[in-house]
């Protein structure tokens, strides 16, 4: 059975990121593929910590080889068929979380000798943001430099971004008067089932397409 790595980078379970991810995996999984979850807010790791051990003459790997949490997670991302990147942005960027994820999951690709980029496999990869930005009016800046990675070593990603999301169930128990929960709703009415659909949908095609 072929099977899709999710990365959860968000620290809320029931919020925005997971809900997509939640999606994303019930399209896949109902297209026949295998789909493990894993949330990075419930790893022990650290970042990468410049040992250069995925470098060493006669032993360099594409997959890092510090010891860690995060240590099995990458190993089994090299052997997956496709993965799927997950975060809210926070100050226009992915979570702290999953940039750590990405030094240590990007780094061992690069080489010194050439500046190519190689991972163990290629695969279909999809990057999900949750934001409170508009398509109009953001500040994201995404996956950054590490999309140049990903797309040199694995292939050019797709993208799937919720705008404009609750940040909140009740805005009336926060400081939070900057935002107006009227029309933060009437976004959501009009957009969120269609953002979930969306999920579901790129779920069930990145699945039919590595069993196909």
């Amino acid at each position: 059975m072929k099977k899709i790595m999710i990365i959860d980078g968000g620290p809320r379970k029931n919020m925005n990121t997971a809900a997509m991810i939640g999606k994303f995996a019930e399209g896949a999984s109902q297209a026949g593929a295998e789909v493990k979850v894993v949330r990075l807010y419930d790893l022990n790791y650290k970042g990468c910590i410049s040992c250069l051990a995925c470098k060493i003459k006669g032993r360099a790997s594409n997959v890092c080889k510090f010891k860690d949490a995060l240590t099995p997670i990458l190993e089994e991302i090299a052997q997956a068929d496709g993965l799927v990147l997950g975060s809210p942005i926070y100050f226009g960027d992915v979570t702290g979380q999953m940039r750590t994820f990405l030094e240590r999951f990007a780094f061992p690709w690069l080489s010194y000798n050439d500046y190519s980029m190689t991972a163990p496999k290629k695969m279909p990869v999809v990057l999900i943001e949750t934001m409170n930005g508009l398509p109009e009016r953001n500040n994201s800046q995404g996956y950054g430099s590490m999309e140049y990675c990903i797309a040199s070593a694995l292939g050019q990603p797709e993208h799937l971004i919720a705008y404009n999301t609750y940040q909140v169930r009740k805005y009336d128990n926060f400081e939070l008067a900057g935002f107006s929960e009227e029309a933060k709703r009437q976004w959501r009415d009009e957009h969120w089932e269609q953002d979930l659909q969306k999920a579901f949908d790129m779920g069930k095609h990145m699945a039919e397409t590595i069993m196909s």
